[in-house]
């Protein structure tokens, strides 16, 4: 096994990523390359997901993984901000035809959660897999996942604010980032999860990744970017009732304060023939 940077947090039930990069896979960056960042949005297919109150959603896991009983949440962030994704890439009847049920929301976070088992297997470093345990997943992992599918053909990596807002000029991104408590309380009623101005101070509660689905507002200064100003929106996986239903906000500025703890990847396919 090549030497991976390996960073693991707690797995509580309503986050799940940890942060996992392989040298072999980052020289698959695209750089930057100078071409002009306009706003852009991609709209998921499905409903929002919530990896959290299974049961009331009616996602009976006992039934689908031979558990003596299901289980009611799970840190299957990175299944579910795939899945968002996907719902995006692949056109109605490319996703019929994987299973991904695009109108019945259990039938959508079934799909997640199975995404996440396929994650936690090809995160080859963890000792545990789910559904033995809840172990939690990376961004490299669920793209693995995707790929192994053949969902997607290929998947990139950006690792500057630029690269970022590049890679959302053609699609979404799976962006995975250490979740602070300020970041789950948030009441802004536009989802900003950054509202607080002392957010980095707020516990750190684990690991968490989103699907970003929007570069909605692109601020310059002297033609370069303006993190400060800059908008990135995404979906989470909490349910309708969290931020603006369902989604969150976030300036740039602060993907660049955790940008150490931070992966980008997007999943692609690049190899779709014209019908």
């Amino acid at each position: 096994m090549p030497t991976l940077d390996i960073h693991t947090y707690d797995t509580p039930s309503h986050l799940g990523r940890h942060l996992v990069r392989d040298p072999r896979s980052l020289a698959y960056r695209r750089a930057y390359d100078g071409q002009p960042l306009r706003a852009t949005a991609w709209e998921p297919r499905i409903p929002v997901l919530d990896q959290r109150n299974l049961i009331a959603q009616g996602v009976h896991t006992a039934a689908n993984y031979g558990l003596d009983e299901d289980i009611d949440a799970l840190a299957s962030c990175t299944g579910n901000a795939a899945t968002a994704l996907l719902s995006i890439l692949l056109t109605p009847n490319e996703a019929g035809a994987a299973g991904l049920n695009l109108h019945d929301p259990a039938d959508a976070q079934s799909f997640a959660i199975a995404l996440y088992a396929d994650a936690t297997l090809l995160d080859r470093w963890q000792e545990y897999t789910w559904p033995s345990e809840d172990v939690g997943s990376s961004g490299l992992g669920v793209a693995k996942a995707l790929r192994a599918r053949g969902l997607v053909d290929q998947y990139g990596h950006a690792t500057t604010a630029e690269e970022l807002c590049m890679f959302l000029q053609t699609g979404p991104v799976l962006l995975g980032m250490p979740w602070h408590s300020a970041f789950t309380q948030t009441s802004d009623p536009a989802g900003f999860i950054d509202e607080d101005p002392d957010w980095a101070s707020s516990p750190l509660e684990g690991g968490h990744e989103v699907c970003v689905t929007a570069l909605e507002e692109v601020a310059t200064i002297d033609s370069a970017l303006d993190p400060a100003h800059t908008v990135l929106r995404f979906r989470n996986s909490w349910g309708g009732t969290w931020g603006d239903y369902g989604d969150g906000r976030v300036f740039l500025s602060t993907y660049l304060a955790l940008q150490s703890e931070t992966d980008v990847i997007q999943p692609r396919i690049d190899g779709r023939k014209d019908t």
